[in-house]
């Protein structure tokens, strides 16, 4: 198999929805493993993937493969499969705090190594992913990495110290774009629009103002002058989360997010 993933949970699962259908592999070159019967049932049903109960498996038989297990898994999962990897195969890991030298250290001896750090919206092909490869990956191997990343979102190279501001600034930020929105839906209904029109206005607003950053290339603060009329009502919305520390407990949370990674 080209590519082979040892777990097949919802990450997973993007990933390889993503890769299939952005045609960059086909589902019979891609092979999955998992503990747990159902969730490889599942993604079989789902993608048309080839799936087995064996690591060991995986191993043996992938050109690229992804560990997405659970970080407190790796251990168990690379002393399962670190003797059977052959000296070709690209290791792709996507659980934080689980730093290259540490992997390097796991499995023993030198190996070709990427980090990654995908977030959720992979789900629907708008993920965005930071990659860090180790030194003996080639600059042709990276790129049929990134090539794999691109099929569920984008992607960038990123130095290693970064990964763990990685996590806290897309890893994990889907989790507090979501909370946002379900205030601003829940700020609707208090104004009396239906919740189900509330969370479409709300979600479409971040939606599209997230777009705007991306296509027109300007500053975010420049963008938010532009809705700022003098003596409005955004002015005066601004005006009360600057008032209860909008950024302040977003920079707060993301310190503890990092420092959380970190240690992991």
């Amino acid at each position: 198999m080209k590519l082979g993933f040892i777990g097949s949970g919802n990450m997973a699962k993007a990933m390889m929805g993503g890769i299939i259908s952005s045609n960059i592999l086909k589902a019979d070159e891609i092979i999955a493993s998992d503990a747990f019967a159902p969730s490889l049932e599942k993604a079989k049903a789902e993608l048309g993937i080839n799936t087995t109960l064996s690591n060991v498996e995986v191993a043996e038989n992938s050109e690229i493969i992804v560990l997405s297990v659970k970080p407190q898994f790796y251990a168990a999962v690379i002393n399962e499969i670190k003797d059977i990897v052959k000296d070709n195969t690209i290791i792709v890991t996507i659980a934080p705090g689980q730093t290259l030298a540490r992997l390097h250290e796991q499995f023993g001896r030198d190996l070709k190594i990427v980090r990654c750090m995908p977030n959720t919206p992979a789900m629907v092909k708008e993920g965005m992913t930071a990659a860090c490869p180790n030194e003996f990956v080639t600059k042709e191997e990276v790129e049929t990495v990134l090539n794999l990343l691109n099929g569920f979102g984008k992607c960038a190279v990123v130095s290693e110290y970064m990964m763990d501001a990685v996590v806290s600034v897309s890893g994990s930020s889907p989790a507090y774009v979501y909370m946002f929105i379900e205030a601003l839906a829940d700020g609707a209904v208090c104004d009396g629009m239906p919740r189900d029109l509330a969370y479409k206005f709300a979600a479409q607003a971040v939606y599209g103002s997230a777009k705007m950053v991306l296509e027109t290339g300007m500053h975010p603060g420049a963008l938010k002058d532009m809705v700022c009329s003098p003596a409005g009502t955004t002015i005066e919305a601004v005006r009360v989360l600057e008032e209860k520390g909008f950024r302040s407990s977003v920079l707060e949370a993301m310190k503890a997010c990092t420092k959380k990674a970190h240690s992991m």
